[in-house]
């Protein structure tokens, strides 16, 4: 079975996950700021030392590709990219947005929708619709939430939302019925293992030499205001 070592830096929660075909061997997350920098590697050879592997025992590398983070998908993907190389094993690239909705399917079995959110600042979301099976209703998009946001959808059907930019839309749909929140759900470094694990076996793999984040936007660099 498939020995994985998977990456998560696309918020700024870092996360790395060992995994073995669809059972998790061991799991980190740190929620500190700016965590990934300063601690990513350490994390990973502290978590590998601990179960008793070295890096060659991995049959393959899973990062998560976005959308997210510009400064963390980078830091992430460039770890993930030079561990693919340097120990020449296949680079496994998974939907952070998937991964989330993978997450909270694990608990919630019902006819409802899965709805990731991501923050992306004032009012704005990275977001797509998956159903309970992980089907793609929605593409993966940036969205800016008002009143009328999946209005049409939640007349008809249960949808769970969740990840840190769901907050923010809370309430401009809580007396919608439908409308459901799950709490403390952030991408999670297992999640992208199991599923890289199905990419594995289809031996769906990433060009390591020309593999990008997804970042969805464009990043905008912005003039500290003490130089303006």
């Amino acid at each position: 079975m498939a020995l994985i070592l998977s990456i998560e830096t696309s918020t700024t929660v870092c996360s790395v996950a060992l995994t073995r075909g669809k059972d998790v061997i061991a799991t980190q997350k740190l929620f500190l700021e700016k965590s990934h920098s300063n601690l990513l590697t350490v994390i990973i050879q502290d978590l590998i030392k601990a179960c008793g592997f070295g890096l060659i025992d991995f049959n393959a590398i899973a990062i998560s590709e976005g959308p997210g983070s510009y400064t963390g998908l980078r830091i992430g993907v460039s770890t993930a990219k030079g561990l693919a190389y340097s120990l020449e094993k296949p680079l496994i690239a998974v939907s952070t947005l998937k991964a989330m909705a993978h997450e909270v399917s694990q608990y919630y079995t019902e006819d409802c929708l899965l709805v990731p959110m991501l923050d992306a600042r004032r009012m704005e979301v990275y977001t797509a619709t998956f159903g309970v099976d992980l089907e793609s209703i929605d593409e993966v998009r940036a969205l800016i939430l008002d009143e009328e946001s999946f209005r049409e959808t939640l007349a008809s059907k249960k949808v769970l939302f969740h990840g840190d930019g769901a907050a923010k839309f809370k309430p401009l749909v809580q007396a919608i019925d439908n409308a459901k929140f799950i709490e403390n759900v952030s991408p999670s470094a297992w999640a992208i293992g199991q599923l890289a694990f199905e990419k594995y076996q289809k031996e769906q793999f990433e060009d390591v030499a020309y593999f990008e984040p997804f970042y969805l936007k464009e990043f905008k660099a912005t003039t500290p205001k003490a130089l303006l």
